[in-house]
């Protein structure tokens, strides 16, 4: 009689890890405070299935945001307050400014398991090749020197 053997593959984007090796170590991630002196004041750390393999197949992963006082995340205006809980749909251009005086922190839930961060002027300003001042005019409705001026500075960056 033939043997026959099975090979079991656990896969969603990232191989699986078999359950019989499963630590608790897999299930838990310290995240520390960002570095938050850069430019926008903010740093935002990622916890993905790269860092946290519990979160694999899950299709979730999560985020640190750091916040130094007056520190941004490039408008919907809306106070929160300790508490809070606010929602970005999918694809919706936001931004995050911490008013107080203090440094602030966020922990925000994505619907994606391998997330990213888009920045829109670097994308839209920088982008190689790149858009016309034209375009980016007639489509922000702003005079022309301030499309110039934000290609230069995205140039620089």
């Amino acid at each position: 009689m033939k043997a026959i053997y099975f090979l079991v593959v656990f896969v969603n984007e990232n191989i699986c890890k078999d359950p019989k090796v499963v630590v608790a170590e897999d299930f838990f991630k310290h995240v520390d405070l960002g570095n938050v002196v850069n430019k926008l004041g903010s740093n935002v750390t990622p916890v993905s299935v790269n860092e946290l393999p519990g979160l694999n197949t899950l299709g979730i992963s999560l985020a640190r945001l750091d916040f130094a006082p007056k520190g941004t995340n490039r408008l919907f205006t809306k106070v929160l307050n300790k508490g809070d809980v606010f929602v970005f749909p999918i694809g919706l251009i936001h931004f995050q400014l911490n008013v107080g005086y203090g440094n602030a922190v966020a922990i925000s839930g994505l619907s994606s398991q391998n997330p990213s961060v888009i920045t829109v002027a670097n994308t839209v300003f920088g982008s190689t090749p790149p858009i016309s001042p034209e375009v980016l005019t007639k489509g922000f409705q702003v005079d022309k020197k301030l499309i110039n001026q934000e290609h230069c500075e995205a140039k620089t960056q």
